[in-house]
């Protein structure tokens, strides 16, 4: 069965401000030694599985011109600007409507932009694997991360052993993301995943459910797709999208669905979620600083600076982040990384948007 991609690249990576701006979010920025961009990199890994042609984009209207740009490849009739956020449900179903125009039924594989993934050839092949389960009936497959410790930042998938196709195990549960107690309780059960946001099935799999259980999205995203068809989709997708609810695919569809699969990836994944995952991506020095531009450390420990331009100089300092750009500057202490979002708050309560 033809293989198709629809890789999401609307959000704003508020959590690495201030490099990600609301004009240059954090998948379109390299955050790796190879000068690659986030989205680059995602579009490179599934090439082998993927013809170019057949991928899709789906983002916000602002950021044609970066998609365009870091992408060329990609036909631009393949991306697919929203004129709103409406999270993952409504994206997804409208992405599904478009590809059906040029295939009857294809396998669909819903891939974020803003990952990082370490061993490719083993991605590749769970994702195979992942395809085969989609193939059968009407399975929805998502991939789960094997998890190596306590995390409370993630969604969980509870799956059982009782139900398998190929390598996936039937789901359970979705579970939200728990607390530190409940965390070490998952790690240890040995029957909980990270939910990674990797969807497959088949177009035809996944509309059958939104037909089901959002009615009224489907007969909008169909509506665009006949418009799409006459040359009047444009108008069609202003109009309709908006009114579409904000709800993610596993509240609108996961959650409520019979036949859902996962299948365990273990291929050295990162969500790049934070500051923090600059550790995970890069090595650090002797004194375990990861350092990247101007930078001078004098008794400095553990800690992560970003210099642009200017000379940062560091004494006596441990476990911060600090990140310069030419307008603003970060300086945080590593458990605090979560409020990060709130320096974004008031900028906005401030009317401070130039720094947003």
């Amino acid at each position: 069965m033809k293989k198709t991609a629809l890789i999401m690249a609307g959000g704003r990576g508020e959590r690495f401000w201030p490099k990600s701006r609301k004009m240059l979010p954090k998948q379109f920025l390299s955050l790796t030694d190879d000068g690659k961009t986030m989205i680059q990199l995602t579009v490179e890994r599934i090439l082998p599985l993927v013809d170019v042609s057949d991928i899709y984009i789906a983002t916000n209207k602002d950021y044609l011109p970066l998609v365009k740009e870091q992408l060329p490849d990609v036909p631009e009739e393949n991306i697919l600007c929203e004129p709103v956020g409406r999270n993952t449900a409504p994206c997804i179903a409208l992405g599904a409507a478009l590809i059906s125009m040029k295939y009857d039924d294809a396998l669909m594989m819903v891939l974020p932009s803003d990952h990082l993934i370490r061993y490719n050839s083993m991605y590749q092949s769970t994702l195979r694997d992942a395809c085969e389960v989609a193939e059968q009936g009407d399975n929805l497959v998502t991939v789960g991360i094997t998890p190596d410790h306590a995390e409370t930042g993630y969604g969980y998938i509870k799956f059982s052993n009782e139900k398998t196709v190929g390598r996936a195990f039937a789901v359970e549960q979705f579970v939200e993301k728990p607390s530190l107690e409940v965390a070490k309780e998952y790690l240890a059960a040995d029957d909980y995943l990270w939910n990674s946001g990797m969807f497959l099935w088949k177009i035809s799999s996944v509309m059958k459910r939104f037909t089901e259980l959002m009615p009224e999205v489907h007969a909008g995203v169909m509506e665009i797709r006949d418009a799409y068809k006459n040359g009047n989709g444009e108008e069609a997708l202003q109009r309709i999208f908006p009114t579409f609810p904000s709800i993610s695919i596993d509240y609108g569809v996961m959650e409520k669905s019979q036949n859902i699969f996962t299948i365990p990836g273990a291929f050295g994944w990162d969500d790049v979620g934070s500051w923090l995952a600059v550790e995970r991506i890069k090595k650090s020095n002797e004194s375990g600083n990861i350092v990247n531009g101007n930078v001078i450390t004098i008794n400095t420990k553990n800690c992560i600076i970003q210099a642009e331009g200017k000379l940062i100089a560091t004494v006596g300092l441990k476990d911060l982040i600090i990140v310069d750009t030419e307008d603003a500057t970060l300086i945080c202490d590593k458990e605090t990384t979560a409020d990060i979002k709130k320096v974004l708050e008031n900028l906005r309560i401030c009317n401070r948007n130039e720094y947003l």
